[in-house]
């Protein structure tokens, strides 16, 4: 059992090996557990024991010279080198390095050296050159710029300087711009990958309260996330706007359907969102059902199908690509719910700044955690384009609060939900 937990190729997860291909920068983007440490210290491991050879790293011009590059010297020590699976935990005790802290210097004794760097004092890896480097954390990082490019600088022994980069993503320059270069390979590390190894509990308590936010994406998904400055919404508004709780009573819900034009692979999705009015005259979305390329008959029947899940009032659906063909799909699969046709007379974006004032004015709540809705909000540009294609889920998001808020309204009665 004690050999098999020191073969690390034997039970490593898929992202904490290293990638093939002739890559200078591994950028490792993982959750907060997902065992990125242990990745970079079991890279150096394979990298300087003696089973080595070049295309790990081992190199034919004397031993390798390493950079450990952390936040700060102590997190250098205390995660990278002495944590539970840094680089003195990973190593069996026969070639096991050692640590000489007064020296900030890790040698193996086969004669690798390694150094310790902090990203507070950039102007310390001046001078020093190195055939690989661990950077770790690169998106806390204080002088990341400045940091490093002067890592750049030094890495410049042996014929394939490496780097590996392991960090829970921030929208930082340095991060997203290592992300855009050819030399660049990048895998992802989802906390709960590597459940086996975290405490008891951990994923329930943490994972349950915090799975779909942008932090749990970003701490536990291991996901880049990041606001457009021109965008309606921000990350942190919709986050002010998610409540856990819904009233017990609305006055008014709504399901409201955005058909794409056609079916098939390229066909747009089926934006398809639920909305109730609640009788402190807020507006909850309760429900983002769309589908990705659906065939007229599946969203017809899911969209029936959450109209009557929510006791809803009425469908709410767009016609200006199909007009009356919507509501004619929709009475084929179910001919008892009410339809209210709407036809889009402006932009989308001049459709959506009404509602994104709603949000802002605090009007609008988000029942729950609706990743890819949100991610349409967060990266709505002028446009009219989210990430370059239809925002059909913000389309009927807008459709959906605009009959609630800021259209003509039915008679209302009040329901539980």
């Amino acid at each position: 059992m004690r050999f098999l937990l020191n073969d690390w190729q034997t039970f490593a997860h898929g992202h904490q090996l290293a990638p093939a291909g002739d890559w200078r920068i591994w950028l490792l983007m993982g959750g907060r557990g997902a065992g990125k440490t242990r990745a970079g210290a079991e890279w150096l491991r394979a990298s300087v024991g003696p089973r080595a050879h070049t295309n790990t790293g081992q190199l034919e011009d004397g031993p390798l010279r390493i950079a450990l590059v952390g936040e700060t010297y102590a997190d250098v020590r205390e995660v990278m080198v002495e944590g539970v699976s840094g680089l003195l935990a990973v190593h069996q005790k026969a070639e096991r390095p050692v640590w000489i802290p007064t020296r900030r210097r890790l040698e193996w004794p086969g004669g690798a050296v390694a150094q310790a760097f902090s990203s507070e004092d950039p102007e310390a890896l001046r001078g020093p050159q190195f055939h690989l480097a661990w950077c770790d954390e690169l998106a806390k990082w204080k002088n990341a710029e400045e940091t490093f490019d002067m890592l750049q600088f030094g890495l410049r022994l042996g014929q394939r300087p490496r780097q590996l980069i392991t960090t829970t993503p921030r929208p930082v320059p340095l991060l997203k711009r290592l992300l855009g270069l050819e030399a660049t390979s990048v895998t992802h590390a989802p906390t709960r990958v590597n459940a086996p190894f975290l405490a008891p509990g951990f994923l329930e308590a943490v994972v349950g309260r915090y799975a779909g936010t942008r932090l749990g994406r970003q701490e536990l998904d291991g996901e880049l996330i990041e606001d457009r400055p021109d965008a309606l919404w921000s990350r942190a508004g919709v986050e002010q706007c998610r409540v856990e709780q819904v009233p017990d009573r609305f006055v008014r819900i709504v399901v409201a359907i955005d058909p794409p034009a056609s079916s098939g692979k390229r066909s747009d999705a089926c934006g398809l969102v639920a909305a109730g009015l609640g009788e402190d005259g807020r507006v909850y979305v309760l429900a983002d059902r769309s589908l990705p390329q659906a065939k007229p008959g599946q969203w017809a029947a899911a969209a029936t199908g959450l109209y009557h899940a929510l006791d809803a009032d009425c469908l709410v659906a767009e016609v200006n690509q199909g007009g009356e063909m919507v509501s004619e799909v929709i009475r084929s699969v179910d001919d008892t719910a009410p339809v209210k046709r709407v036809h889009a007379s402006r932009s989308k974006h001049a459709r959506a700044e009404p509602v994104a004032m709603l949000y802002d004015q605090g009007k609008v709540k988000h029942a729950g955690v609706f990743p890819e809705l949100e991610d349409e909000m967060c990266d709505f540009s002028p446009s009219g384009l989210s990430s370059g294609r239809s925002p059909d889920r913000l389309d009927a998001l807008v459709w959906a609060v605009s009959e609630l808020l800021l259209g003509s309204r039915a008679e209302p009665r009040v329901r539980h939900l």
